[in-house]
């Protein structure tokens, strides 16, 4: 592999918009690979795995590097460029930049850290301490390694317009190898990455992309086609698509956000899906949840988390999650809970979900609802633990409650 300056100056640039300006590395990433139209797909590759990796493993790089203070400057990039090129094998070109560069002292520095978790699995301490406090020491140890794994692409068929087997032989017609979930429904896993949104079956509507574990929550709903469901936190809504689709378009979802923006994308992408049984309803009063209290046959709470289930799709969250994050979004999380359940209405069921494996944030929440006056109308049905070191795709959590006739 020849380092290219172009190639290498984007991933450079993208890695100062993530770590100095908080900027999201899948949005720093989408906009890096447009910079060139000439790149070919393995240069996009490059560029997009690269800075992936380089987020992922920032505070072990950093270290290796040593690098001492943030934001870091361009030269401290460079280094940590380089330390990541030397541990994956590459011969570095004699650039300025690589002048120097301690190729035996990496290698050695890297055996030394790996045998420490927070510099092997490259976290911060206090996230370390939270994950062995919720999970002890084995469990957590298992689950980050994996969190550290690159995330698989898994896409849901879009079953209002076509089948998994369809699905999985119009992908093979434009050479893109996809393998049967057999646990999950209406999930197929890309053999190797791919562009798919670029697809004119993508476009026309037949599939979403959606992790297996996220897959799992619409089914617990139990949702039947007529029904009335209501989806509070819907944001740009793949599990309010998926819904729809076990809803076969007929009876009503009303999908509700704090944030209008979202609603707008998930009305792009519900049009595109052939979805047309949703009511969109910005919560902008107290008032908009009251009207719903006791009028839906399913409620999910697709809770705001930390999202430590999910850092496999965003490194770049270990940097940017603070433990007072934590602590306010499990606030958070009781209030949702408390406020949106009189939603469902007697002998109806409701699914409380995050996509974090923090036990604090999950069953935790629930067996607290439970003692509230509001909670005392539901019973617990059963529950869902999903760990990314046992399932191979996202740590999600999904607990089933039903409303007491």
């Amino acid at each position: 592999m020849r380092f290219h300056r172009n190639i290498s100056f984007a991933v450079i640039d993208a890695l100062m918009g993530i770590f100095n300006e908080g900027e999201y590395a899948d949005k720093v990433v989408a906009r890096a690979l447009k910079l060139d139209k000439r790149w070919g797909s393995s240069d996009r590759k490059f560029v997009a795995e690269t800075i992936y990796d380089i987020v992922r493993w920032k505070r072990l790089y950093a270290e290796i590097a040593e690098i001492k203070k943030e934001p870091f400057d361009r030269d401290s990039i460079w280094r940590m460029f380089a330390v990541w090129a030397t541990l994956k094998g590459y011969t570095l070109p004699d650039w300025k930049y690589f002048e120097g560069t301690p190729v035996r002292r990496i290698k050695g520095k890297f055996d030394e850290l790996s045998k420490d978790r927070k510099f092997k699995e490259s976290i911060p301490d206090w996230m370390d301490e939270m994950g062995v406090k919720e999970l002890g020491e084995t469990i957590w140890s298992k689950e980050i390694t994996a969190q550290n794994e690159p995330a698989k692409v898994i896409l849901r068929t879009n079953t209002i317009k076509t089948t998994k087997e369809v699905l999985k032989q119009e992908l093979l017609q434009l050479d893109i190898h996809t393998k049967v979930l057999a646990d999950y429904p209406e999930a197929l896993e890309l053999e190797e990455r791919a562009n798919v949104f670029m697809t004119d079956i993508f476009k026309n509507g037949l599939f979403e992309v959606q992790d297996a574990s996220s897959q799992m929550v619409a089914h617990m709903l139990d949702i039947q086609p007529g029904m009335r469901v209501v989806d509070t936190c819907a944001g740009a809504g793949g599990k309010t698509l998926h819904m729809a689709c076990l809803m076969q378009n007929k009876g009503q979802i009303i999908a509700m956000d704090l944030y209008e923006s979202k609603l707008k994308q998930l009305k792009i992408r519900a049009k595109r899906n052939g979805i047309h049984n949703i009511e969109y309803r910005v919560i902008d009063t107290t008032k908009v949840i009251k009207k719903l209290h006791g009028q839906a046959d399913r409620v999910l709470i697709d809770a705001p988390c930390s999202g430590l289930g999910v850092l496999k799709r965003n490194p770049d969250a270990k940097w940017k999650l603070k433990p007072e994050f934590i602590d306010n979004i499990r606030k958070v999380q009781a209030e949702v809970l408390e406020s949106y359940a009189p939603i469902v209405k007697p002998g109806g069921k409701l699914v409380y979900a995050t996509c974090s494996v923090l036990p604090s944030e999950n069953q935790e929440q629930v067996e607290k609802f439970l003692t509230t006056a509001i909670g005392k109308n539901f019973t617990f049905v059963q529950d869902k633990k999903v760990l990314a070191h046992q399932s191979g795709y996202d740590g999600f959590y999904m607990a089933l409650l039903t409303r007491n006739k």
